[in-house]
């Protein structure tokens, strides 16, 4: 176990430092609390891990970099494991490791092949890095032979669209994972995974990676370093810059006009809950338009389109809304309150034309009413009663749940829209949405996610295969506006059955494969590739309120390469965003799929990708290994994971769960006796690292 490995290796540190008078206590509530260490009267922070967010956003398109600096303050050489999240939709295209002078540039690879790599150097005695994908938002970085007071940096770098969402640009940096439950696999997902290509395919076969043992205030005494993580964003855009917010986190922000910088104004932050950035121009959205790069690739095109503004006469056409409530052990505490709050809300905006359901889940379903109730005033009145009195525990087994909701009959003459309230906290993504799939039928699905840190991925693929959204409320906050803002979301879109005629363009590869719909305050973005230069007028079109609608677009695809900084950004985008087609089919029944390919078939094309563009995938990775041997004893390193911070608003409930041979990652948490020795070891290892990284020059 870890903190076993973690208390040997600190006793070491113990026995040559018991002259010094030292004492751990947590310091700091508002953001989860640090460990400060007090030694000779001089106290001391012990971070093992920092993380430098640099983010370049120029319009729409941001450019981020993160520096992970991993740092060993024992005397044992380690192998260190973070498990750790990205934006799901970004593309990894870049990764450098350093080792003391020596900076080396990660290569792509076949994701079995840079395991062997790193492996080999890892026995070697040389430092290496491999950075592996377990799901689009989810992945671990591994650092091999990490020496006592030698850090590794490691740096990350990837581009993504920053999506318009209701009305403004909002930037998610995810920060932290948080804890899955693996719910023992269905009968029909067990006889699929016996097939050589499996209908359902995905990551049902392949779990995500074991949650770490070293969780602060778990397994670690509650006591974290304030300084994990710093932020600075750069913002340029092509007018003046209306607004920068943040709900999660304080700023420091300057700058005028077209530029700003931004970043936390108290300097660093602890890795507790997602930062969310959100940007408003003074002209509103970005221009409807088109970027172009080229290089000897080929070239790349983005468009964007903006909705026209919704009617005043809105579609009136009666609704099932069917809620579909988690209130598993995940959501203990502030989680359950904010839904209960969400939910009170929403069935109190709903029309008397409606029906409603409640289908509340954890280890098992249990549903509201047997069947839809209309939105009479007294009915109402009872779903209230019946959220008020929900209480959260148990397993997050969503598969029954959705299969209930899905697959009751439909009241007659309505829409049906499914409401999903959930922190997706669930291992089995792949499983789940080739479900939903096969089942929604006409249905459109709505994610929110309620949490500081939610499973993002999982929630806006259901919104995306739903022709929904997914929007998220922090139980942190109050829940009254995102309640308020739900009601007057769940009408129809804008603008659906889009299609675009690109007329004499002809471009190719074009992407998203599926036009989303769209709604008010969003945007679409679509990107494919071109030959020569070409000029021409594309038709886009759709339906508002079941009436046609277009709008035409000049658009101009020159042989020169575009002069803002961004377009070459394009390539990249372009080909996570083929990535993302292709995984939505490889996680898709076969009856659904647009490429009508098998999974192997799924897999090499996106293995292909990933390696030409040098694209972390779920199929390539990056590895990076020294030339230098820095440990000669390489038997010595002991593997360790990375401490994380549990998600701010999440209770020990959430961890170390076990229901019907279904699990959470995690463990159970020490003695307090044990944990009492750890924070004095602590206190005691950070008066060495100290002072070994001012014999060294520190690191930032």
């Amino acid at each position: 176990m870890l903190f076993r490995r973690t208390l040997l290796g600190l006793a070491a540190v113990a026995l040559v430092s018991s002259s010094r008078t030292s004492e751990a206590r947590a310091v700091g509530e508002e953001l989860g609390g640090h460990l400060e260490a007090t030694v000779d009267g001089r106290v001391v922070p012990l971070p093992m891990l920092h993380s430098d967010f640099s983010v370049n956003i120029d319009g729409d398109l941001a450019g981020v970099t993160v520096v992970q600096t991993f740092e060993n303050p024992t005397r044992q050489p380690l192998n260190a494991t973070y498990l750790f999240p990205l934006s799901e939709g970004a593309a990894v295209d870049a990764m450098t490791m350093q080792v003391g002078n020596q900076t080396i540039r990660a290569q792509i690879r076949e994701r079995d092949q840079a395991r062997q790599e790193y492996e080999q150097a890892r026995s070697e005695g040389r430092a290496a890095a491999l950075l592996t994908q377990h799901r689009p938002n989810m992945f671990t970085q591994q650092v091999a032979n990490l020496m006592p007071g030698a850090p590794v940096r490691v740096t990350i770098h990837y581009a993504q669209v920053v999506p318009r969402v209701d009305g403004a640009y909002e930037l998610v940096v995810p920060m932290v994972v948080g804890p899955r439950y693996n719910p023992a696999p269905s009968a029909s997902s067990q006889a699929a995974s016996e097939r050589p290509s499996p209908a359902n395919g995905g990551w049902t076969i392949a779990p995500p990676p074991a949650y770490p043992h070293a969780v602060f205030g778990l397994t670690l005494p509650n006591v974290i370093p304030p300084d994990r993580v710093s932020m600075h964003v750069s913002l340029a855009a092509p007018f003046a810059i209306a607004s920068v917010t943040s709900a999660t986190h304080p700023l420091a922000v300057s700058g005028a006009g077209d530029h700003r910088a931004v970043s936390f104004q108290a300097g660093s932050a602890i890795d507790n809950r997602d930062f969310i950035l959100r940007y408003s121009l003074a002209g509103g959205a970005v221009q409807t338009g088109v970027m172009t790069h080229r290089d000897a690739r080929g070239g790349f095109f983005s468009l964007v389109v903006e909705p026209p503004a919704a009617p005043t006469d809105a579609q009136i056409t009666p609704r099932e809304i069917v809620f579909v409530l988690d209130t598993s052990g995940s959501m203990d505490g502030e989680p359950i309150e904010a839904s209960k709050a969400f939910m009170q809300d929403a069935l109190r905006t709903l029309r008397p034309t409606d029906y409603y359901r409640i289908v509340q889940f954890d280890s098992t379903p249990r549903e509201f009413s047997e069947g839809p109730a209309p939105a009479t005033a007294q009915n109402i009145a009872a779903g209230q009663r019946f959220v008020s009195g929900l209480t959260a525990q148990g397993g997050t087994e969503l598969m029954p749940a959705m299969r209930q909701a899905f697959g009751a009959s439909q009241q007659p003459n309505t829409l049906r829209i499914v409401v999903f309230l959930s922190d997706g906290y669930i291992g089995n993504e792949a499983e789940v949405l080739s479900d939903m799939s096969r089942m929604m039928g006409q249905a459109r699905v709505y994610a929110f996610g309620v949490g500081t840190s939610p499973n993002r991925y999982l929630l806006s693929e259901m919104a995306r295969r739903g022709r929904g959204f997914a929007r998220y409320i922090d139980p942190t906050e109050s829940s009254l506006e995102a309640a308020h803002a739900l009601a007057q979301r769940l009408d129809t879109p804008v603008l659906t059955d889009i299609r675009i005629d690109w007329g004499a363009l002809n471009p190719t590869e074009v992407t998203p494969a599926i036009l989303p719909d769209l709604f008010a305050g969003e945007s679409l973005r679509v990107m494919g590739r071109f030959g020569g230069a070409r000029e021409a007028t594309v038709m886009v079109s759709g339906n508002v309120n079941g009436r046609p609608a277009s709008l035409p677009v000049h658009v101009r695809l020159t042989d020169a390469a575009d002069t803002q900084a961004s377009a070459s950004a394009i390539p990249a985008i372009w080909a996570r965003s083929q990535i993302e087609d292709l995984m939505r089919d490889y996680t898709s029944p076969a009856e659904v799929r647009i490429t009508h390919a098998n999974n192997d078939d799924l897999q090499a094309r996106v293995t292909r990708l990933g390696l030409d563009y040098a694209l972390m995938t779920n199929w390539t990775s990056f590895v990076a290994v020294s030339q230098n041997v820095v440990n000669p004893n390489a038997g010595s390193a002991q593997d360790a994971d990375v401490p994380l911070p549990m998600p701010a608003g999440v209770g020990p409930n959430a961890y170390g769960e076990t229901v019907g041979g279904s699990s959470f990652g995690g463990a159970p948490a020490p003695e307090p006796a044990e944990l009492a020795l750890f924070a004095l070891l602590l206190a005691i290892a950070a008066a060495m690292f100290v002072a070994r990284r001012a014999r060294i020059g520190g690191a930032p």
